[in-house]
């Protein structure tokens, strides 16, 4: 993919500093923590480092990351990396792809109580999952999966929702054997849906009685116990969105298809169009006129203002495991699964190392030098180079 003419960088360079004074009131620290971030990213602020290939000798000069998971252009080493830990993890059976998502009337809530509602949207659609799998109605069977947590929509907008990769089947309750879901149903989504609906709101209130939930300017009458029970009661009576997408099978696709989902960031420098103005124009697709391709033209205040909407809280975990994949048993449990399944009782894990490689021969590039931010500035021609240039995403 081409180099990107515009970066959430240069915008954030441009108006960053008028944007926080006008508005920090309403943003805590670490969204301030991550413009900065953005901007001092593949800078000399950062300092850098010079790599030489094993092969053929030829030197290259880069900048450092600042490996910030809001940064648009930091995942891609991490996101492979992370990949290529996955691959002995998978199962040699089709897959499926189930999306939960929250009614749109939970998104001011959600704002105000990011960690708690992230965490009970993880926590309640994989027990939904994992719930209706064991009933011997359905598959049962105990299965095992991992989530990856979107906030966004395609416009920037608030749009809370976990996506799943779920093996086609999964163990017998007693461990002898494997069950096979159908190639085309794993499970029904509108008993998920309902599941998911009850528990959801079940822990809501529980989260309302123990009085751990904010409720500030636009919401604030949510806070009176009869205007709080009267709005679980209407998202109650909505049809709450799970969507599962057909199964695709094999191992290389599994990967690709999570590598479209897992360390992603709001927006990425690719879906900048424009920036003139002082207003940004971006793509984006209309998902609710049959996926349309748009573009979308805001003020420049408006987009950070919806590109900072997406900061995850300190120390919460986007990407989770749940049942026989859970941290706890995974080991044990993938290598039963793969007896029965016929398998290798575990699999190879990639070789590959991440390193980037040599433009001149395609050797491995390997760090002889790292500079200093404080050595960059006294003899920028250390590290000649500019800040897209940067091949390593180390610091």
């Amino acid at each position: 993919m081409s180099r990107p003419t515009l970066e959430v960088a240069d915008i954030v360079r441009a108006v960053g500093n008028r944007f926080w004074e006008k508005h920090k009131s309403h943003f805590a620290w670490v969204h301030r923590k991550v413009l900065d971030a953005i901007v001092r990213c593949r800078t000399a602020a950062l300092g850098g480092h010079r790599d030489k290939c094993v092969r053929c000798g030829h030197l290259t000069a880069s900048y450092n990351s600042c490996r910030n998971r809001h940064c648009p252009k930091c995942q891609g080493n991490v996101r492979a990396k992370w990949l290529a830990a996955r691959s002995a993890e998978l199962l040699p059976v089709p897959y499926f792809h189930i999306v939960f998502t929250l009614p749109h009337e939970l998104s001011a809530l959600v704002l105000q109580n990011k960690r708690l509602l992230y965490n009970l949207l993880f926590g309640t659609s994989a027990a939904s999952l994992l719930e209706l799998a064991r009933d011997p109605k359905r598959l049962g069977a105990d299965i095992g999966f991992l989530g990856v947590l979107h906030t966004w929509g395609q416009n920037l907008q608030v749009h809370p929702h976990v996506h799943y990769i779920v093996p086609a089947g999964g163990l017998a309750l007693d461990g002898s054997r494997w069950v096979d879901s159908s190639r085309k149903f794993f499970l029904p989504v509108k008993a998920l849906s309902q599941v998911f609906t009850d528990k959801f709101c079940e822990e809501l209130r529980e989260l309302y009685n123990q009085n751990r939930l904010q409720f500030h300017n636009s919401i604030e009458q949510l806070a009176s116990p009869g205007a709080f029970s009267r709005f679980l009661w209407e998202l109650g009576q909505k049809k709450w969105v799970v969507y599962a997408k057909p199964p695709f099978g094999g191992a290389e696709h599994v990967l690709n298809y999570l590598a479209r989902y897992t360390h992603r960031v709001a927006i990425s420098n690719h879906r900048l169009v424009a920036f003139e103005n002082d207003r940004v124009s971006f793509r984006w697709r209309d998902y609710a006129h049959g996926g349309k391709k748009k573009v979308m033209t805001v003020s420049a205040d408006e987009f950070l203002r919806r590109f900072l909407l997406h900061v995850l809280p300190k120390g919460l975990v986007r990407i989770r495991h749940f049942g026989f994949f859970a941290n706890r048993r995974r080991e044990t449990a993938l290598a039963r699964c793969r007896e029965l399944l016929g398998t290798a009782t575990s699999a190879e894990r990639s070789e590959t190392t991440n390193l980037p490689r040599c433009p001149a021969c395609s050797g491995t590039m390997l760090v002889i030098e790292r500079f200093t931010g404080a050595q960059l500035y006294f003899q920028p021609d250390l590290c000649v180079a500019t800040p897209r240039r940067c091949i390593v995403d180390s610091s």
